[in-house]
């Protein structure tokens, strides 16, 4: 909606920020290692995040709430994204 920022760190960390203000928003914790990459999902509903901890998470991007757990990495994961319509996720 290019109103929100999300970021990922070495903190563990997704957060989420004001595109205008560069207030944060929302901080959503649950990775067990630092998040190395981050998306909104097409609709802007949705953050995807993959860690050092061989997760990827999907969020609820207005609440900050988790909503699914994804395991199945053998090693770090660095490239997260939602496909343009939004139904699946590609990791790596």
């Amino acid at each position: 909606d290019g109103k929100r920022v999300v970021s990922g760190a070495d903190d563990k960390c997704v957060k989420i920020w004001n595109a205008d203000t560069g207030a944060e928003v929302r901080t959503l914790t649950g990775h067990f290692s630092g998040v190395w990459s981050v998306s909104f999902s097409p609709d802007g509903k949705r953050i995807v995040s993959g860690s050092y901890d061989k997760l990827v998470k999907i969020w609820n991007a207005r609440t900050g709430a988790e909503m699914h757990t994804l395991t199945g990495h053998s090693g770090g994961v660095y490239s997260i994204s939602f496909s343009p319509n939004g139904k699946r996720v590609v990791s790596g």
